[in-house]
């Protein structure tokens, strides 16, 4: 019977729509999708928002309607539409006791609500319950709603919960604990920089995704402080290695490749601790040779894991051999047909050129396939990289093609990019002066007013200072070359203003200098330029003084100098201006055609544009007019600091002599407090005691000098055994804090050149065999790039014998002969178990009762006293030591490591490992269920 009314209510909700949705709501979902036009959803939308009000004031809806509303609500606000008047039921909603309508709830809120709304207030307690839930599923729903809606201020309310759900016995319930703090460190560092060890905690998680979600907020912290964490390099190459070895469960895996996302953010963390450490470099060898053996190219995830195994490269100090790889892998890139991999390859090989430029040249024609590619984003992306491998002699070829790019673009900001970049091109390896000022003049006249005005102050400035070193012909040769192209291009219509200011400025101050043109000539330019464009003030500005330049260095050289008619007719016309600025300045003008030739050239001195400013801070020019003010009664200057320590003695002088009633105002200030000393006999006296602070995992070792001032210079209520009432619980102590210098992390010997290939391999460009008939114009291009073509390259490489010198031995230090360390084994060793049986209990449970067995043999090892937060002032010991010394004093062995120095498979061991796993009841082919099985044997 209770199955035919179970049946019948599917069947009435089938009827209605199906899955409980009303008529109604499945008929604005069709007609929402069925507009054919924005005015037509809008209003739909509108007309639902007025049905939404009228049904959400009426009393008593029940909870499955309800639901439905805020679904709706979701789809008005999602579409653009203000739906706030139903964000208060969302909610209520989230305080229900039903499972389903508290999850949307929560997912309501988190879509309507942001974190400083004033309705967050109301969530919070409803958070606080639900993360003390039983049910694993309310407490996810409200991590995510944490996630999202807690701010810095609401973050002391759950964070204690939160940090005790990382214990939680549910992965999920773990993994979003670690997302929560995750969240909280980026709002508010300091609200979680006690609880640092709770992520190096979580990355010995036996849960994969719990370790995933750890590296996360592991990136963020590396990068702010990269050498706290450079003992956790073996660790992560550990788990790396792992991964790469599909110890992994099959569900992680993504189109046949072992938790890909997994790997590419432990190649960029890896990238942030190799950088400039040869050390931490050398552990990451072998482990990159393998990805670029397994790395599947002709999947789109491989590609990537590829890419950031390139760019991980890039940041470390590689090996020649993992050169020789990301160059193969790159060629790969170059080849192909897909456009993403060119950029792929592009972007890879401009990061390689900075560590070996000779890459570069192995690619040169597939380069310039790029540069014509009519893939606008491929172009620009080869354009960066004909940027970085810019040198002096192919600095014309590439500014040509830049500039020639930039003018057939439409896209404003792209053109300005390049703009800036020819420019800095063009003053860093700029053949000739005449060069230089053509490609100026071409930017400017090209980009207009798109270039950055500090663009033209540097022309104005290099023009001034000139190229060469104390050598005025050189600088005279180029200011004419200046002035004789400006003449030239001052005459074309509609130049950009700020091109016109730097002609109008150059031609004021070097038009007349060489005596080749006359002052009439120039002058009369200048006119026709104000005339020309009398609707720019700022250019009509650049003109009038450029004018006063060439008629104050004609009346300073002892000319007599001729005003032409039509300057005549622009100062009057300027002396009426509406802009003060020019009428300023025609007024100079005016004024400096009246004076004699020592008066101007005190004023206006030849050639002083480059001259210094002495700048007088004393105002010393009006020490006359101070001393006969003095004399005539003034009060002299008293400056603060005098008039501070007078008013001091003042005080102190009233308090003697002068008795103030206890009825009057008194205006002095107050006596500033003297210092005496308290005896110390009650808990609560004041005495000087160190501020508390919470330890953190990057802990700075207090110096006692610093202690001391700072404890003789404050004082505090002494609060010894009392405890806190409000932050964390804890009880003041006046023990004096202990340092103890860092210990040197382990370094591990590892071998440079293992796991990428042969060495006879060398990097290579078959791009020559896909294409053997090369255009005569490419061969000329590469050669003017890359200083020779392919071809004649390959003759070179052939009559010289064969013998090539390796990459990087240049650049490469002198190797050192390794020091045999016992390294510390890895933090997650998967490695084949020495013991013989099958063991099929929990590896922690066995973790926990060893703890316990050495805990009552007396043993000193705690692991668990790794993370605890008053270990945070002595050096943290590595995780994967301590596990190793646990593993081993329970086999009762010591720890060896065997490094593989023979090369090649060894047929013999490979089937006594298979027997030995296989003995184990593990197949290595198969779905691991559980991850880390094996570990500690």
């Amino acid at each position: 019977m209770e199955q035919l009314k179970t049946i019948g209510r599917e069947l009435a909700m089938g009827s209605q729509g199906g899955f409980g949705q009303s008529k109604e709501f499945l008929d604005l979902v069709k007609s929402i999708g069925e507009a054919r036009s924005k005015a037509e959803e809008d209003r739909i939308v509108l007309s639902e928002i007025d049905i939404l009000k009228r049904k959400l004031l009426e009393p008593d809806i029940p909870k499955r309607k309800m639901k439905e509303y805020i679904i709706r609500l979701v789809y008005i606000e999602m579409l653009g539409h203000d739906a706030s008047f139903g964000y208060i039921h969302a909610v209520k909603m989230t305080h229900d006791d039903n499972l389903l309508l508290k999850r949307t709830g929560y997912l309501a809120v988190t879509l309507f609500l942001n974190e400083d709304h004033d309705l967050i207030i109301l969530i919070v307690n409803t958070i606080q319950k639900d993360l003390r839930s039983d049910n694993y599923l309310v407490v996810c729903a409200a991590l995510n709603a944490i996630c999202r809606l807690i701010n810095e201020e609401t973050i002391p309310a759950v964070l204690p919960q939160v940090v005790d759900l990382l214990n939680h016995q549910k992965e999920a319930v773990r993994k979003k604990a670690i997302m929560a703090l995750h969240r909280f460190h980026r709002k508010s560092p300091s609200s979680v920089s006690h609880l640092i060890s709770n992520f190096r905690k979580r990355l010995c998680d036996n849960d994969p995704g719990v370790m995933g979600a750890t590296l996360c907020p592991l990136f963020d912290l590396i990068s702010e402080d990269v050498a706290s964490y450079k003992d956790l390099v073996s660790s992560f190459v550990s788990i790396l290695k792992q991964v790469t070895e599909r110890r992994l469960p099959k569900s992680y895996d993504y189109h046949q490749m072992p938790a890909p996302f997994i790997q590419i953010k432990l190649l960029k963390i890896m990238a942030l601790l190799g950088s400039g450490d040869k050390s931490a470099s050398e552990i990451m060898y072998m482990v990159l040779g393998d990805l670029f053996r397994k790395c599947d190219s002709s999947t789109n995830i491989g590609n990537a894991i590829l890419y950031e195994c390139i760019r991980c490269i890039s940041c470390i100090i590689p090996s020649p051999k993992l050169l020789e790889a990301a160059a193969d892998a790159i060629s790969k890139f170059l080849k192909s047909d897909s456009h993403n991999l060119k950029y792929m390859g592009i972007d890879g090989l401009g990061r390689l050129i900075k560590i070996s430029p000779d890459i570069a040249e192995q690619h040169q024609l597939a380069v310039i396939d790029c540069l014509e590619d009519p893939d606008d984003t491929l172009k620009r992306k080869t354009f960066e990289l004909l940027y970085k491998m810019t040198k002096s002699s192919n600095v014309e070829v590439i500014v040509d093609r830049m500039i020639d790019y930039m003018i057939s673009i439409n896209d404003n900001h792209y053109k300005t990019e390049i703009a800036s970049r020819c420019v800095e091109l063009a003053e860093q390896f700029a053949p000739s002066n005449q060069w230089f000022i053509q490609i100026m003049n071409k930017v400017f006249e090209h980009a207009g007013d798109l270039v950055n005005i500090k663009v033209a102050h540097n022309l104005m400035r290099l023009i001034a200072e000139g190229f060469g070193e104390d050598d005025d012909d050189a600088d005279s040769k180029l200011r004419l070359s200046a002035v004789e192209s400006y003449l030239q291009i001052i005459s074309e219509p509609k130049l950009p203003s700020l091109f016109l200011q730097v002609i109008s400025w150059v031609l004021g101050e070097y038009g007349t200098a060489d005596g080749k043109y006359s002052a009439s000539y120039i002058s009369g330019k200048l006119c026709d330029v104000a005339d020309a464009y009398s609707s720019d003030e700022t250019v009509k500005g650049y003109a009038v003084s450029a004018l006063m330049k060439i008629y104050a260095f004609e009346i300073a050289s002892g000319r007599k100098v001729d005003v032409l008619p039509e300057c005549q007719s622009l100062i009057e016309e300027l002396l009426a201006s509406h802009s003060t600025d020019l009428q300023q300045r025609a007024y100079e003008l005016q004024a400096l055609l009246a004076l004699d030739a020592r008066a101007v050239e005190s004023i206006l001195p030849l050639d002083a544009s480059c001259e210094d400013i002495e700048v007088d801070k004393d105002l010393s020019f009006l020490n006359g007019y101070i001393q006969q003010a003095i004399e005539s009664g003034a009060q002299p200057y008293i400056s603060e600091r005098e008039r501070s320590g007078m008013s001091e003695t003042t005080d102190y002088h009233s308090q003697d002599h002068h008795e103030v009633p206890s009825h009057a105002l008194r205006f002095e200030a107050y006596e500033r407090p003297k210092p005496s000393s308290v005896p110390t006999q009650a808990s609560t006296e004041l005495v000087p005691v160190p501020e508390p602070s919470y330890y953190s995992e990057a802990h700075q070792p207090v110096s006692t000098s610093s202690v001391s001032e700072r404890e003789s210079s404050e004082i505090k209520l002494r609060l010894d055994g009392v405890k806190q009432k409000w932050g964390r619980p804890s009880y003041q102590s006046s023990t004096s804090v202990s340092s103890t210098p860092p210990q040197a992390a382990n370094g591990t010997s590892s071998h440079s050149d293992v796991g990428v290939g042969s060495s006879s391999l060398k990097p290579r460009s078959s791009y020559e065999s896909k294409k053997p008939e090369i255009d005569p114009e490419k061969q000329r291009l590469a050669a003017s790039l890359f200083g020779g073509s392919s071809s004649s390259r390959s003759d070179r490489k052939s009559s010289s014998g064969g013998h090539k010198p390796a990459k990087g031995t240049a650049n490469k230090p002198p190797k050192e002969n390794p020091i045999p360390v016992q390294p510390p084994p890895d933090l997650l060793d998967f490695d084949e178990p020495t013991a013989p049986t099958v063991t099929a209990t929990d590896p922690f449970k066995e973790l926990e009762g060893l703890m316990d067995s050495s805990s009552q043999d007396g043993g000193s090892t705690d692991v668990m006293g790794l993370y605890s937060d008053a270990t945070a002032v002595t050096t943290t010991t590595s995780v994967d030591s301590l596990l190793s010394e646990l593993s081993d004093s329970s086999k009762g062995n010591p720890g060896t490591y065997q490094s593989q120095t023979s090369k090649g498979p060894n047929s013999k061991e490979a089937l006594e490992k298979d027997a030995l796993v296989r003995q184990m009841g593990v197949n290595p082919t198969s779905q691991n269920p559980t991850l880390f099985k094996d570990l500690l044997g």
